[in-house]
């Protein structure tokens, strides 16, 4: 597949299918500057706030499960931090089975102006657009972060 077939469409069956492609795209490349990144520099802070390639794939997971599965998060600031248990394979894994669930859930939509699950709180949660929308950002930006923090590891660069 050429670069060009893997661009997301300009449009498209529906705009559920576009913001999908959109959000998928960000995805693979999040997880694609993780990949062969070795110990410790796959966890080493970056910048001064300790932000690290293995931590940034970790906290998407969680706002994924947050915000597409509806699954309560503890405290915020550390879904940044990965465990000494986690290796590069297993957030990875977590992050590819969490987007399939989610693509799932956001398959099973049949409105995008329908709420997202969320855990119980009061009032209704957010639309599936607007999740969707939401993810793409939060994606669209940690993926910047981690296109400078790989360069900072190797050199590496671009998608």
């Amino acid at each position: 597949m050429s670069a060009e077939d893997t661009r997301p469409p300009s449009a498209g069956p529906d705009e559920k299918a576009v913001l999908l492609r959109f959000l998928d795209q960000l995805r693979d490349a999040v997880a694609d500057k993780v990949t062969g990144v070795p110990e410790p520099q796959v966890r080493a802070g970056g910048v001064p706030s300790g932000t690290n390639l293995l931590g940034l794939v970790r906290h998407l997971a969680i706002v994924e499960r947050f915000y597409f599965l509806g699954e309560e998060v503890g405290p915020w600031h550390a879904t940044m931090r990965p465990s000494p248990e986690d290796t590069v394979e297993s957030v990875l894994a977590d992050y590819r089975r969490t987007v399939e669930r989610a693509n799932q859930v956001i398959g099973a939509c049949p409105d995008l102006t329908l709420p997202a699950p969320r855990p119980p709180r009061r009032g209704p949660g957010p639309s599936m657009r607007w999740v969707l929308v939401h993810m793409i950002e939060e994606t669209g930006r940690h993926a910047g972060h981690a296109d400078i923090l790989r360069e900072q590891i190797d050199g590496s660069t671009g998608r």
